[in-house]
């Protein structure tokens, strides 16, 4: 089917730009989210269009649940509908536990986990309506393995394979498939301020291929998930790690 669309929270990113650029390329009307605190998302939407993506942005802070509903009121009003939508938001409040602070602990929950919650609950009825939708939430590879300084990071990715699996279970005779993907280490600007001396010998040598990720790599296992030859493949946690972790 053509002019479907799809929204990605948090797509001004280097994640999220790799997904909305990759979806846009897939034929789809492209969508995304971008905080109230994002003040260089013309610049973003001023560089998509200089290469040829038109994307529909939409100002929501995840984590506020009306939020949420008025973006995706939005898009509805523009676009008329909603088939895919890729959870991508997301924070981190790295400490040891024994100094992390229950604002750490709130905010990283409150996008990672609650902001997938909010996005999921507005726009179940319009996909389950057409009866066809796809559901892929970014968890990572810290929501399997643990992470050292990341408890908060760790419990809100482990959560949002749970709410996949849960939403799998009540979607699936609806036409909707809901399915994680747990990216290892990326080569995003998340990782740019990472010292070399860290990067070559304690990060790398964990990786069996022995390189980082890179985001399109992440892009294209989510652009085959919401297709229509991934129908059969829901509940799934998809690693893209480089065999660091081996669901």
């Amino acid at each position: 089917m053509t002019n479907r669309v799809a929204l990605v929270t948090g797509g001004m990113g280097g994640l999220g730009t790799a997904l909305c650029r990759r979806l846009h390329l897939d034929g789809f009307t492209v969508a995304t989210t971008f905080s109230p605190s994002n003040h260089r998302h013309e610049a973003w939407l001023a560089k998509q269009r200089r290469d040829g993506m038109a994307c529909i942005a939409l100002e929501a802070d995840v984590a506020d649940f009306e939020a949420c509903g008025r973006a995706v009121g939005r898009l509805l009003e523009q676009a008329g509908r909603i088939d895919v939508l890729v959870n991508n938001a997301g924070i981190t409040r790295d400490r040891d536990m024994r100094r992390m602070g229950l604002d750490d602990w709130h905010a990283v929950m409150g996008v990672n986990l609650d902001g997938a919650f909010n996005m999921v609950r507005h726009v179940i009825e319009p996909m389950v309506a057409q009866q066809w939708g796809r559901i892929v939430n970014i968890a990572s590879s810290s929501g399997q393995l643990g992470a050292v300084g990341q408890a908060n990071v760790a419990a809100a990715k482990a959560g949002m394979h749970g709410l996949t699996r849960a939403l799998a279970l009540e979607l699936a005779r609806q036409g909707v498939t809901v399915n994680t993907v747990s990216p290892g280490y990326i080569d995003t600007g998340l990782l740019h301020d990472v010292p070399p001396h860290v990067l070559h010998e304690c990060i790398l040598p964990h990786i069996p291929v022995g390189r980082l990720g890179r985001p399109e790599e992440v892009a294209g296992m989510v652009a085959w998930l919401v297709s229509d030859v991934a129908g059969f493949v829901t509940g799934a946690n998809l690693a893209v790690n480089g065999g660091q972790h081996m669901c």
